[in-house]
């Protein structure tokens, strides 16, 4: 596995149509292919190729004092590939 670096992290509590409204816009700019993220001073661009592998998993944490739930939206690709191989084709 290769070295990771986090490009951009922002954690806040908000309501959950707030979240929601977040989610959309990203959505929309996903499909535009283009991303860009701010957050205060902090500020970070990706171009988005036109296929990505996304991940969702549902999660439960269980200890003493509470319960957790949470969904992880994760969306990636590599860059540099080409974006658009489609099915294997046999011929």
């Amino acid at each position: 596995m290769g070295k990771e670096t986090i490009l951009f992290k922002s954690e806040e509590k908000m309501s959950s149509a707030s979240g929601a409204a977040i989610l959309r816009k990203l959505a929309d700019k996903l499909e535009s292919g283009k991303v860009v993220l701010v957050h205060g001073s902090k500020k970070v661009t990706l171009k988005i190729p036109r296929n990505v592998e996304v991940e969702i998993k549902a999660e439960k944490e269980e200890s003493k004092k509470r319960t957790k739930k949470k969904i992880e939206v994760e969306i990636e690709w590599v860059v540099g590939a080409p974006s658009d191989v489609g099915p294997v084709k046999i011929k």
